[in-house]
């Protein structure tokens, strides 16, 4: 495993360990999670993108022959435009 030398302030790392001890854990396995996350997000994003896509092209919907109009888009019933009759 390599080391790393970092610039950072006093208090914050004084804040940072503390923290990590309260979780049950050192700041330098915080770390090394952080930087793991980090590294492999682009590959999770792309590969997020890449099932959608694969998703979108072996769906079996269809929208050849359908027209949406603005009044489609809003055409629903609300919570709160129920009538309900008056108690007596």
């Amino acid at each position: 495993m390599a080391n790393l030398t970092i610039s950072v302030d006093e208090q914050l790392i004084r804040k940072a360990r503390v923290r990590a001890i309260q979780e049950g854990t050192s700041l330098s396995a915080r770390i090394r999670e952080f930087l793991t996350a980090y590294a492999e997000e682009e590959n999770r994003q792309q590969q997020a993108v890449q099932d959608f896509i694969a998703a979108a092209r072996s769906s079996k919907a269809s929208s050849r022959g359908v027209a949406w109009n603005r009044a489609d888009a809003h055409d629903r019933a609300y919570p709160s435009a129920r009538v309900d009759t008056p108690a007596p």
